[in-house]
């Protein structure tokens, strides 16, 4: 079995392809540490490995299925070595209002961000536990924080997210794990560009300044060294919303003016053409 020196760690990482999970790995790899990139889209996960070299590896993760976990739980043992910190960032979005998604397009989103998260810490837990060390990070979102017309569905996945990682960060507090959530805020991915285009979700999108996926990859390596309980980002303004969104009447008075604000910048940048009209409501990230 390969042997990793105690400070270069293994990485797990889901959702990798692109995005977010590709930067992380990109970071990861950077610093010394050896990462598995998985992604539903095995084709394009191998892809995004083989371009940052030897620390690198592929391979094919449908975070729904248990079966698969166990294969790449597997597939980065034998490649690297036992994994020391999962990285759950797999996710996907319909934007919309809530009466106008199907019923199956709700349950899609249930599906893969929450049941395919809880599956994904559910193997490690009994594998890293089973080592005497571990390092489980979320990724999650700063909508566990605040809900927004467009993101019913998808910010409940986020709300619950939180909500189980913690939990289960208490179950284990007298075991060998750390436990990490991580909140991005607007990224600029795929994801971002789809919900700029959907007028359902557009404003939000907008209301805020961007980031880029290098810049939250390098809060979630930093995360590895430094483990902290949660992270917000960014740090300020993260913390922000973080309060605004424990009360309910300030978050009725904030929310609407947000939206003013995102349609306003939406409005402008229709005129210039730099966005669409509309566009289709699933993407990952």
């Amino acid at each position: 079995m390969p042997h990793t020196p105690d400070n270069k760690l293994v990485l797990l990482i889901t959702g990798a392809a692109s995005g977010i999970g590709a930067a992380v790995a990109e970071e990861a790899v950077a610093r010394g540490h050896r990462v598995l990139l998985t992604d539903i889209d095995e084709t394009a996960a191998q892809a995004t490995a083989r371009c940052l070299g030897a620390g690198a590896v592929g391979a094919r993760l449908d975070i729904r299925d248990p079966e698969d976990w166990t294969k790449a739980f597997d597939l980065a043992e034998h490649e690297f070595g036992a994994v020391d910190v999962l990285v759950n960032n797999a996710g996907i979005i319909h934007t919309g209002r809530v009466r106008d998604l199907t019923l199956d397009q709700h349950r899609d989103v249930v599906s893969v961000n929450l049941l395919g998260t809880i599956t994904g810490v559910y193997t490690a837990l009994d594998r890293m536990t089973r080592r005497g060390r571990g390092h489980i990070i979320n990724i999650c979102s700063m909508t566990s924080f605040l809900p927004l017309p467009g993101y019913a569905t998808y910010g409940g996945t986020k709300h619950a997210i939180r909500a189980f990682h913690h939990s289960v960060a208490l179950e284990e507090r007298e075991g060998p794990l750390e436990f990490t959530i991580v909140h991005p805020p607007s990224t600029r991915t795929g994801m971002l560009a789809r919900e700029i285009a959907d007028p359902a979700s557009a404003a939000f999108a907008l209301a805020e300044k961007s980031h880029s996926p290098a810049e939250i990859a390098k809060a979630v390596v930093d995360a590895i060294a430094f483990k902290p309980v949660e992270v917000v980002f960014p740090p300020l303004a993260g913390r922000v919303q973080r309060a605004a969104g424990a009360f309910p009447r300030l978050m009725r008075w904030v929310i609407p003016l947000a939206e003013a604000h995102g349609n306003k910048k939406r409005d402008r940048l229709l005129r210039t053409g730099k966005i669409p009209a509309a566009a289709p409501t699933e993407t990952t990230d």
